[in-house]
């Protein structure tokens, strides 16, 4: 980002930071708040000279928490370069040693202090014992850390690091400082756990014990056996759950794209459904329909006579349900790819001759490549990261993900054994990842280069169209039967014994009264359903901008560690759920970050558990535009984040819609990670309806999940109005609008 010189004072930059880091120095609480993050009460408690609500120089000028004094000093040091130019070489140096020094003396500070007391003696010799125990960061620590972490991007960019950019540098400071505290933190401590025997020392025999156990790597069923050991068992389904999720998601894409299919927007919302609803929901009315007393077992027993088994459990049941739940995750992916194929190299080929299935197979399909790759690497993740189904539907087959929860919170409380699993876990998925990267390879697969662009797709070849149809009706056709049996199951009293019709469920779900205060939300769901839709409606668009910045970095800068980068924002996606909420639960229940029991644990954990979704969808689409529009907006004097804001954002729409749909139907129907970060005061959705589960209030649970796949439809559908579509100015209806609306991309900021 290119910033004035200026002849006297501080840089505005400096200014900006410093002026930050004082807020949360002088002005806001230190220490966390006991109401809650978002909660302003603390105004009027006793702020700011009581010692638990008071700003850190307010506590240093009481004579107490000296160890935070060094941070205003620190602080006050960039006014040292009052007058200096940012090309003066002092300028870099001393703010990376400032901002460096600040954000490792905070963190420092923080972790050196237990609940106990001081972790080194040296510390307790220099500032005495302390009086009480310490207490999570609150407000003002937060500010004085971004402030830190800020000015070393800074003092970076002023010394050449990644050409000078402020804004790259900044967002890359960010992301990993991010990551590294919010996914690398947790899991490590987590992980760490792997070599912990009963007793409590460490022992690389005993880990290498559970590593290479039969239970894990056993192949007795290649034998005639009974069962495979849970690694192959989790590998096979993620690898098929991955093909097929891709086909079917390209399937959809190109149905609605290249078919001249009239009801596309229905298609659209009917390939959602499956993501917005609780998997175990799905897994629920699949036992009902295919289990051993489901309604379709029973109807061909009795017209056919045959013997109903339990065939649903196992392989076939999970294999049902993940497609059924994965598929729109690809077909998200896939869509915004198979839609920014260049029609003019199509056009192109058939002008040689080439007829429509060698124009397909030769053109159409390997500029598809980034999409198909992301799609089956998500589907994968998903599959191997999966709790809910395998819960439900698993029986003998064991895979990790269940394997790594029963070993948490069983009987047997092993969380080394849950760490082993979660390594093995871990080595499949970067495996997918290494073979994902190894098949795209460094072609090139750019089809957006800015200029009008006034082809129309030409339609798939007769015989895969026809084929088209056919897989997606039949797809379509089992969908809307699953969903009309959780539909139908809502409104029956007692499913599978009394089919009467009944609102009972609704009414004591979601009943609403009056009172004397006015509108009495007396349903016993109401409370969950308006913390979910809250903590979704905060967490969404969060992870779709971190995710569609971190997609920015990965392809369209070139910086040191850039493959470790990347591989730190995909490992969240890598981790069970289970594992997320269980490592969350280690890393936050204690100072210095201190969040167990509040509604910010629940964003952090969407957030970075979803974010590799946007990450995925903005490299997708992102491999598609040509650097050069962003080299053009740079030479016409645009900054980077002018460039990133003005150019690349507006033809990332696809991707954008992908990243939040995604991210929010994710948050209201979470439940592997969640289930231990959920409290009395912030309950969620899902850990309601787990509840009603397990009292056997079927129809209750069915009726809330009936509500929430209603209330994200209609949400999906306004995130879609208000991004809207991405604009490539092809021919159509308008073609002289279309070609208007494309000739300047750079700077209208789209449509």
């Amino acid at each position: 980002m290119r910033s004035r010189e200026l002849s006297g004072g501080l840089h505005p930059t400096v200014i900006l930071w410093m002026a930050v880091g004082w807020l949360g120095l002088a002005v806001l609480p230190w220490f966390g708040i006991e109401d809650g993050f978002f909660n302003l009460s603390w105004l009027f408690e006793g702020y700011p000279l009581d010692s638990e609500l008071a700003p850190a120089l307010i506590l240093n000028l009481k004579g107490e928490k000296l160890w935070l004094a060094p941070l205003g000093l620190l602080l006050a040091a960039p006014l040292l370069l009052w007058g200096r130019k940012k090309s003066d070489p002092l300028f870099g140096k001393l703010l990376v040693a400032v901002g460096a020094a600040g954000f490792v003396w905070l963190l420092f500070q923080g972790f050196a202090i237990g609940l106990r007391g001081w972790q080194f003696g040296w510390l307790q010799g220099l500032f005495g014992e302390l009086g009480d125990r310490q207490f999570g960061m609150g407000y003002g620590a937060l500010l004085v850390g971004l402030a830190f972490l800020f000015l070393f991007s800074v003092g970076l960019a002023a010394r050449g690091a990644v050409g000078g950019d402020v804004f790259v540098v900044s967002t890359i400071a960010f992301v990993v400082a991010a990551v590294g505290l919010f996914i690398f933190m947790p899991i490590l401590q987590m992980l760490a756990n792997a070599l912990v025997t009963e007793d409590g020392s460490y022992s690389v025999t005993g880990f290498l014990g559970k590593l290479f156990s039969p239970r894990l790597w056993s192949l007795d069923c290649l034998a005639g056996g009974s069962r495979c050991g849970v690694a192959w068992n989790s590998l096979f389904l993620a690898v098929l759950v991955g093909v097929l999720t891709t086909v079917l998601g390209l399937v959809f894409a190109l149905m609605v794209t290249r078919t001249g299919f009239r009801h596309g927007k229905l298609l659209r919302a009917l390939t959602v459904l499956p993501i917005i609803t609780p998997p175990f929901v799905i897994g629920l009315a699949i036992i009902l329909l295919f289990g051993l007393s489901g309604a379709v077992t029973q109807t061909f027993s009795d017209l056919f006579g045959i013997q109903p088994t339990r065939w649903i459990y196992g392989l076939p049941g999970l294999l049902i349900a993940q497609l059924l739940a994965f598929t729109p995750i690809a077909f998200l992916v896939l869509i915004g790819v198979v839609e920014g194929v260049s029609p003019s190299m199509e056009e192109a080929a058939q002008t040689l001759r080439a007829n429509r299935w060698q124009t397909f197979w030769t053109v159409s399909l390997p500029l598809m490549r980034p999409g198909l790759a992301n799609a089956f690497l998500l589907g994968f993740i998903e599959s191997m990261a999966d709790f809910g189904n395998p819960l439900v539907l698993g029986g003998n087959f064991d895979v990790l993900s269940t394997e790594i929860f029963f070993a948490i919170v069983g009987a047997q409380n092993d969380e080394a054994q849950a760490a082993v699993l979660a390594i093995v876990l871990l080595a499949f998925t970067l495996f997918a990842f290494y073979a994902q990267r190894f098949w795209l390879g460094k072609k090139s697969y750019t089809t957006m280069s800015g200029k009008g662009d006034a082809g129309v797709h030409p339609q798939l070849p007769v015989g895969l169209k026809r084929a088209v149809y056919g897989v997606a009706g039949v797809w379509v056709a089992f969908t809307i039967f699953v969903y009309a049996t959780i539909f139908y199951g809502s409104f029956v009293k007692l499913w599978g014994v009394d089919h009467s019709l009944t609102l009972a469920h609704y009414v004591k779900a979601f009943a609403v009264g009056w009172n004397e205060f006015g509108i009495h939300w007396k349903g016993s769901a109401w409370s969950s359903f308006w913390t979910t839709l809250q903590i979704a409606l905060i967490s969404s668009p969060l992870t779709a901008a971190i995710g569609l910045l971190t997609a920015y970095l990965l392809v369209r800068q070139n910086f040191a560690g850039k493959n470790a980068f990347e591989f730190g924002t995909m490992l969240s996606f890598a981790i069970p759920g289970t594992v997320i909420g269980v490592s969350y639960v280690i890393a936050f229940n204690v100072p210095p970050i201190e969040l167990t029991g509040t509604g910010i644990i629940l964003v952090l954990s969407f957030i970075f558990r979803n974010m590799p979704v946007g990450v995925r969808a903005g490299v997708a689409s992102m491999s598609q535009i040509d650097k050069s529009l962003d080299e053009s907006s740079l030479t016409l004097g645009a900054n980077s984040w002018q460039t990133f804001r003005k150019v690349v954002l507006p033809l990332l729409r696809p991707a954008i819609v992908a990243a939040l749909v995604y991210s929010f139907v994710r948050a209201m129907t979470a439940i592997s990670a969640i289930i231990f970060l959920v409290s009395a005061r912030y309950d969620m959705s899902t850990s309601y309806i787990v509840g009603r589960v397990e009292n056997n209030e079927y129809g209750i649970a069915i009726a809330y999940s009936a509500v929430l796949i209603g209330v994200m439809l209609a949400v999906v559908g306004l995130m879609q109005l208000l991004v809207g579509r991405r604009n490539i100015g092809r021919r159509g209806h308008e073609l002289s609008q279309s070609r208007t609306n494309v000739s300047q991309p750079a700077f209208s900021g789209g449509s």
